[in-house]
């Protein structure tokens, strides 16, 4: 069977089983699968695959309509121009993430060298990218998982950071004795926010694959940043920042936590979508 078949049979199959995004998750599941980029697969869609091939395509098709997402299939994602590594214990990073680094990339200069905590750091898709785009920067990433610190690890010696890496298991910053103000640059972090009675009703993608630790965050969503936002006030620096991913419903309740605890020059980041993402503030 030639490429371009074969793209179009996985598509087919994807819509005609209801997939949400059946074209890009066809380009995407065969051009990995088959060793070459989406344009190549579009381009020259005469090259002939072999019969084995074909069939490893098939039966990875089928696990993405019984609703496994691409990425847990591949076992890789794509963020911010790089491709992470995942394992059972990793979300899988999402392009509204992509927001947080755009906010800290804008408010940090290249010629600087820096410290940044990354809380929750699951595959280290936000540390990785950052010490990537700030090659003077250093990471502590932090998570409760092992199995998920060490794919973070993966993830940064596939993409050349991993002597700026330094992975620590903890629960938030708890294993951390510091003085006050003696932290770093910047504490960013994607916790889970999502409500308990809401984990149900999410998609079978997400609730079925994404470790529930990474998701759940308590009874109104808030547990993480109830935890998270005075452990970072305490230990920041004046002048040094933190960058939370939030829910979109959640913008005036954790700017309330920001400022009870010290923190000042709040500002509230909209994603692509025009929804709150992203809760900037500083140690005033």
């Amino acid at each position: 069977m030639q490429t371009g078949a074969l793209y179009r049979l996985v598509r087919d199959r994807f819509r005609n089983a209801g997939v949400a995004d059946p074209e890009p998750d066809a380009k995407l599941l065969v051009s990995t699968l088959l060793g070459i980029g989406i344009s190549d697969l579009l381009l020259d869609g005469s090259r002939e695959v072999g019969a084995a091939c074909v069939r490893e395509i098939e039966e990875k098709a089928s696990l993405r309509i019984s609703g496994m997402p691409v990425g847990r299939i591949l076992g890789e994602r794509d963020f911010y121009g790089r491709r992470f590594f995942l394992n059972s214990a990793t979300l899988e990073p999402r392009p509204d993430t992509e927001t947080l680094i755009d906010a800290v990339l804008r408010a940090t200069s290249t010629d600087l060298p820096i410290t940044l905590w990354d809380i929750g750091t699951g595959s280290g898709a936000i540390a990785v990218t950052l010490l990537a785009e700030l090659p003077l920067s250093r990471a502590i990433a932090i998570d409760l998982s092992e199995t998920a610190l060490a794919g973070a690890m993966e993830n940064a010696r596939q993409h050349g950071v991993a002597d700026r890496f330094h992975p620590l298991c903890a629960d938030y910053l708890d294993a951390l004795e510091l003085g006050e103000g003696a932290g770093p640059d910047w504490i960013v972090s994607n916790p889970p926010y999502i409500r308990s009675s809401v984990l149900e009703r999410l998609s079978p993608e997400v609730i079925d694959h994404d470790p529930r630790l990474a998701l759940d965050g308590g009874e109104n969503g808030l547990d993480a940043y109830t935890a998270l936002i005075p452990q970072s006030a305490r230990f920041l620096r004046p002048g040094a920042r933190i960058a939370l991913e939030i829910g979109y419903d959640q913008a005036l309740t954790v700017e309330k936590q920001l400022r009870q605890h010290g923190l000042g020059e709040i500002e509230i980041i909209k994603d692509l979508a025009g929804k709150d993402r992203v809760a900037l503030a500083r140690r005033t």
